[in-house]
């Protein structure tokens, strides 16, 4: 089969799934072939939700930051790993309670599933993405965690990039908190595929006919072969041919970018 040939899967394909940064936009600007690829979803009535690990923002948030990169996703085809955390906490125990390390994006997807904020005897501590980790915060979830206060995080990236450089994100904070408690986190986003089966409950489809695009191997093209979704690499993240051969396993395709979908 040519590069240029369909998978003979993808034409039943009815759900799409697909990374955000990475595959829609670089950089903040849009991936050419993106738009047009999300307006052809919408016009022919196919359902799909675009995804992120990224547990800063709200979904308006990242709706409003699409389109001003000339991507139109309304706030409900967006899917973060703060929402389905929050999905996650609210089917173990509804009405529960949780202190955060975090910004709008957790807090926001908590407060909607029910949840109380608080700092005395949580039921959960949960770890997401933020710009001002406080040594104080992070002293406090240490001690709740010793506790007993069970130990939650929305994403294992270890870094995150900025214009000066990596930063050090969510999993570097899970890490010290790990190793000052004995406890390891249960991670709800990618590459845990639950971030992918709560995307396909989220819009009613099956992991038999919804296709995965993701820019990287070790967390998008993984969670997605676990969770038995047709898997599309793009080259137009962080892969190159060299990253793909390093890995025992293999997307059912690759293509230079969501131009190629069209």
């Amino acid at each position: 089969m040519t590069q240029n040939e369909p998978h003979p899967r993808r034409a039943e394909i009815e759900c799409w799934l697909t990374d955000m940064d990475g595959v829609l936009v670089h950089e903040n600007r849009a991936v050419p072939g993106a738009a047009d690829l999300i307006k052809h979803w919408r016009e022919n009535e196919i359902p799909y939700l675009v995804l992120t690990n990224n547990s800063i923002f709200t979904a308006r948030d990242l709706s409003a930051r699409l389109a001003a990169s000339g991507i139109s996703v309304p706030e409900d085809r967006i899917w973060t790993s703060a929402l389905a955390t929050a999905a996650f906490l609210k089917q173990q125990q509804p009405g529960g309670s949780a202190f955060v390390i975090g910004e709008a994006g957790i807090l926001t997807a908590l407060h909607d599933a029910g949840y109380v904020m608080t700092e005395s005897n949580p039921d959960f501590v949960v770890v997401g993405e933020t710009r001002n980790y406080s040594f104080e915060a992070i002293t406090k979830a240490i001690r709740l965690i010793i506790k007993g206060a069970r130990f939650i995080s929305t994403n294992p990236d270890a870094t995150g990039p900025s214009h000066e450089g990596p930063l050090p994100a969510t999993g570097a904070i899970n890490a010290l908190i790990t190793k000052a408690t004995g406890k390891h986190p249960y991670i709800i986003g990618k590459p845990n595929p639950m971030m992918f089966r709560s995307a396909l409950n989220q819009i009613g489809a099956h992991s038999h006919n919804t296709g995965m695009i993701g820019d990287r191997m070790d967390t998008d093209v993984v969670a997605g072969i676990e969770a038995g979704l047709h898997t599309v690499l793009v080259m137009t993240g962080i892969s190159d041919r060299a990253e793909i051969e390093r890995f025992p396993f293999r997307p059912d395709e690759v293509l230079g970018s969501v131009a190629d979908l069209l």
